[in-house]
């Protein structure tokens, strides 16, 4: 489990961007050196999934700039293609298919379970 900033950084996340970016070179040269031994290694990339921490995010700004909750979760969902936050089992259903023999041929990858947020081709 990573984080989208490797694909686009985050301007204020300077540590999360380096560490995660090189968590995913780490994870590319591993998936390389172990595949011929049936060992598969992925990245998944979550966007905003609603969990208790997504919502700690939303509500500290929402009080950061003095709006409510709702205006903040709505702002974030209309920022986000398919115009929801996640459900935590569609992230778990993506991790689960990564973890199983259907997968097997699937591996240095990074895959975004975003709802279409992430912009870039890669």
């Amino acid at each position: 489990m990573t984080s989208a900033v490797v694909r686009e950084p985050h301007p204020t996340l300077v540590l999360s961007n380096a560490v995660r970016t090189a968590v995913h070179g780490y994870a590319k040269t591993l998936a390389r050196h172990v595949a011929a031994d049936g060992i598969t290694v992925n990245c998944v990339l979550p966007g905003r999934i609603a969990t208790d921490r997504v919502e700690s995010l939303d509500r500290t700004a929402a009080e950061r700039t003095g709006r409510s909750l709702e205006d903040v979760r709505k702002a974030n969902e209309r920022s986000i293609p398919a115009g929801r936050y996640g459900a935590p089992s569609e992230l778990g259903n993506v991790v689960a298919f990564l973890c199983s023999e259907r997968s097997g041929y699937i591996t240095g990858a990074a895959i975004p379970v975003d709802g279409g947020a992430l912009a870039g081709h890669w």
